[in-house]
């Protein structure tokens, strides 16, 4: 499914001929880049931060416990700019390739999941993924490890964390629902972890019209609604799968899908994270669809009703950047910030562009704010951004950085805006 997607993803784009410089409209700085091989490579996830200032991340390849990539680290970065690894995931029952953003309780525990790892079986031998707990002195406890089928596998999705300490998220496939979605797999589940390390699936997708393949990362509201999409499946007409949904499921595990996504000019396939501000509304982006099929940013209101914000691939040749993987920061002022992967640059070996940070102010006027350059400046920025308190925006770039030595260039870097 994800070969598909990058095969189409690498097509549209070149049936574009991306051209144009990017304009880069703020100061950019890299704060930290990862050099691969034992440090870790391929930052996909965004950073968190701390009220101290250091910012928390993973790396989906690299360390010393696997081979030939290494199966991803846990690391932290202080505000001078110093680097200490915290956890090198080994795989088997450790746990490999930690995919999304992690979260933090009061105590400065770190929680997140792998996709692969724990225990034996799913899809080969590489387990079918786990949730993790990092203790601030660099203890790693597994809180589950998932056993495919009813109990689902594969974890893309980083987690949410109610007041009583309780974890949520998703896996991408699994379940008992609709398996004519994903080949025999299983549509996907929503699970729940209780502090005691005790799981429960709450829902499992059905497919059409519920949704499937749910890859974003929940967030909850103070009634302990939670929201995410589905990148496929839905009610609407879009071939081969339908284009993905907006759901909620409440605290009684009743499921709503607020909206199904229909073909351009609508968005097309969400796999980011949504944000709800205080009028109840929730913003994110979509991969494909939009007026040109390069992606889009979408609201959609309490009432259900959606709203394309911005299509990519608006100017000339994708100069405003084409593929948003991840979702969208709003501030207080109302204006979304976001990252795309690919466009607003030529730089980049395969002419593509190398993705972009942008701003959107509520009347949909959209602001490049820094054009990624490839090579030492970075490319393919993928993962959520964060915002501080002063207007710094930070976020990784999963490719590119100092002197990197890895594979098709994929060590990446943690970078700073400021506006």
């Amino acid at each position: 499914m994800r070969a598909a997607r990058l095969s189409r993803l690498i097509a549209l784009i070149a049936a574009g001929s991306l051209a144009g410089p990017g304009a880069a409209a703020a100061h950019f700085g890299i704060i930290y880049s990862f050099p691969g091989g034992r440090d870790g490579s391929f930052p996909h996830a965004g950073v968190i931060s701390d009220e101290a200032g250091n910012l928390y991340g993973t790396t989906y390849d690299g360390g010393e416990k696997c081979s030939p990539f290494g199966c991803g680290t846990v690391f932290r970065i202080a505000p001078d700019g110093t680097e200490t690894l915290l956890h090198t995931f080994a795989g088997g029952r450790d746990g490999a390739s930690p995919w999304d953003r992690m979260i933090r309780d009061k105590a400065g525990n770190l929680y997140g999941t792998t996709i692969s790892g724990g225990k034996a079986g799913c899809s080969g031998s590489g387990g079918c993924g786990t949730v993790f707990r990092i203790a601030p002195d660099g203890t790693e406890t597994v809180l589950h490890a998932f056993a495919g089928g009813r109990d689902g596998q594969f974890p893309y999705a980083g987690l949410a964390r109610d007041a009583k300490g309780n974890l949520y998220g998703t896996t991408e496939f699994g379940g008992t629902g609709y398996y004519g979605c994903t080949e025999g797999f299983g549509s996907g589940t929503i699970f729940k972890i209780t502090p005691g390390g005790k799981e429960e699936v709450l829902h499992a997708f059905t497919g059409s019209p519920d949704g499937c393949l749910p890859y974003s990362q929940l967030i909850m509201d103070s009634a302990g609604n939670l929201y995410g999409t589905t990148a496929y499946g839905g009610s609407s007409d879009c071939p081969p799968l339908s284009c993905g949904t907006v759901f909620k499921l409440a605290p009684d595990g009743t499921e709503t899908v607020l909206y199904s996504f229909g073909d351009a000019p609508d968005g097309e396939i969400p796999e980011s994270r949504l944000t709800l501000d205080s009028d109840g509304n929730l913003y994110g982006t979509t991969v494909y669809g939009g007026a040109a099929g390069a992606g889009a940013v979408f609201m959609v209101a309490a009432d259900g009703t959606e709203k394309v914000l911005y299509s990519f691939c608006a100017k000339a040749n994708c100069a405003d950047g084409a593929f948003p993987y991840a979702g969208v920061h709003k501030d207080w002022k109302g204006d979304l910030y976001g990252t795309t992967g690919y466009g607003g640059n030529t730089s980049c070996a395969d002419g593509n562009g190398c993705g972009l940070v942008f701003s959107l102010a509520p009347d949909g006027a959209e602001t490049i704010i820094h054009a990624f350059r490839g090579g030492s400046d970075g490319n393919f920025p993928v993962g959520d951004l964060i915002k501080d308190t002063v207007g710094h925006l930070y976020g990784t770039a999963g490719a590119g950085g100092l002197d990197c030595a890895e594979q098709f260039g994929r060590c990446g870097n943690v970078f700073r805006v400021d506006r």
